[in-house]
């Protein structure tokens, strides 16, 4: 049995106390909310915080409004996400990621901002303490080589969230709070392509909300449309080796539907999610006609450079960068 190592555990009752808990112990703290990710990272010596503090009863942290933008709370479960049927309505990529993630007994205790923060992963990375120890251990915890790329500086674990990419491809922000104040920043600048430090947030910060853009209807009927999809080994839990997402305003359907704006976004493609702008810019002013969607999945896939750091070869992986582009573009013109 994988046991905890010890640590001190702090449980504040309001933000302003879990802000300043987490600024008095210092950089080698830890915050923790369902626990899916980081209960078994120390169980694996993945991550030895000495004080953890839990987020769980704070109130503010599950708050949500809907005034023009959607304000999800970080603390919002990923099942209390799926059963908020206005939220699934107005971004169904965003329901679609959810939904793919883990098992449903997870998702209960999973939660919004658990996900956009979960740590790169890599097969050397990703096992028991005695496995590593075994081979010597990687740059990303305890050791000084990457064995994705041996003569790499950096290392290459790879950003595993589902939520990221699709909250990336809506131009969703992200709050987050310390002593010295509030940021808001795009979700795409909360991502470093580094597989170490994969987050720009701080030591001292706390993700506290995420900001979605409302349900819009721009004149002339065109109306924004996302989708999600997602490659893994088991359908049933599978953390992603590649997901695509796509937020697209659109105005018609079928092959004569014409892009107006939008993104495409890879993810698990690398430490952080990977906006494809020369694939989005083709579909400007363009009917989403078959040979559109094939000439755009062909220039998105060219940023699909899989390592040998997750499952499947690295070959198959690219290949299905394709299909999933296509796959997700299909979807938001409208095909059943």
């Amino acid at each position: 049995m994988m046991r905890l190592p010890r640590f001190r555990y702090l449980a504040p009752r309001d933000l302003g106390q879990a802000v300043a808990m987490l600024a008095d112990a210092g950089p080698g703290a830890a915050v923790v909310a369902g626990g899916t990710d980081l209960w078994p990272k120390m169980k694996r010596r993945q991550q030895t915080p000495e004080v953890v503090i839990g987020l769980s009863a704070v109130p503010e942290l599950r708050e949500q409004r809907n005034n023009g933008s959607i304000t999800l709370g970080a603390n919002l479960t990923l099942s209390e996400l799926l059963q908020d049927s206005a939220l699934c309505a107005a971004h169904p990529g965003l329901r679609q990621a959810v939904a793919q993630i883990s098992t449903p007994q997870l998702r209960n205790m999973g939660t919004l901002g658990g996900n956009l923060c979960l740590d790169t992963r890599c097969n050397y990375y990703d096992q028991n303490y005695e496995w590593r120890k075994s081979i010597d251990f990687c740059m990303k915890r305890d050791g000084k080589i990457c064995w994705v790329a041996p003569g790499s500086p950096r290392c290459w674990a790879v950003s595993s969230s589902d939520t990221a990419p699709v909250l990336v491809a809506l131009r969703a922000r992200v709050r987050l709070l310390s002593r010295a104040g509030e940021r808001v920043l795009p979700a795409e600048d909360l991502f470093a392509d580094d597989g170490i430090v994969y987050l720009t947030r701080r030591p001292d910060e706390i993700l506290t909300a995420v900001e979605l853009p409302g349900i819009l209807a721009p004149s002339g009927g065109a109306t924004w449309r996302s989708a999600y999809r997602k490659l893994r080994r088991r359908e049933a839990f599978d953390f992603p080796v590649l997901g695509v997402a796509a937020s697209l305003l659109v105005r018609g359907t079928g092959p004569g539907a014409v892009v107006e704006d939008g993104r495409l976004v890879l993810g698990a493609v690398g430490s952080h999610p990977v906006v494809a702008e020369a694939a989005g810019r083709r579909l400007f002013g363009r009917a989403l006609t078959d040979e559109t969607i094939r000439e755009v999945a062909e220039e998105a896939a060219r940023l699909a450079k899989p390592l040998d750091n997750t499952d499947f070869a690295l070959g198959f992986r690219k290949r299905l960068a394709q299909n999933l582009v296509k796959s997700a573009l299909r979807e938001v013109r409208g095909d059943p």
